[in-house]
């Protein structure tokens, strides 16, 4: 149950930095950073594995290079889900890159978490 917290406020606070960084990419508050998170990570549970086996073909033969435009559009399709009063998206360049700097964040941000566990 620790772990599971300290990911979901990893994932909150990665949100808060790539909404800093990346232009289009808009997070309104801490609480509306931890609803975006919960939302990515149903998206990415349900929604993410369909995309990726019926994008295998073109994922392979791109050597697995759009798996990034999946990550974005699992992304932008959580924004769309979210109210648009605590996260949103507007486009498909701020959630590609988007997609790109919270794995970076995100991977940098639970590193550190598993150091303090």
């Amino acid at each position: 149950m620790k772990h599971f917290l300290l990911t979901w406020l990893g994932t909150a606070v990665a949100l808060l930095i790539t909404a800093k960084i990346v232009p289009g990419f808009i997070i309104k508050s801490f609480v509306a950073a931890l609803v975006a998170a919960v939302v990515i990570g149903l998206a990415n549970a349900f929604i993410r594995p369909i995309l990726s086996f019926f994008a295998f073909p073109i994922t392979l033969l791109t050597f697995g290079l759009f798996t990034l435009v999946i990550n974005a559009l699992t992304l932008w399709l959580a924004s769309a889900l979210t109210p648009r009063d605590f996260f949103e998206i507007q486009g498909f360049i701020p959630a590609l890159l988007g997609s790109i700097v919270l794995a970076i964040v995100s991977s940098i941000i639970n590193y550190f978490l598993r150091a303090v566990e």
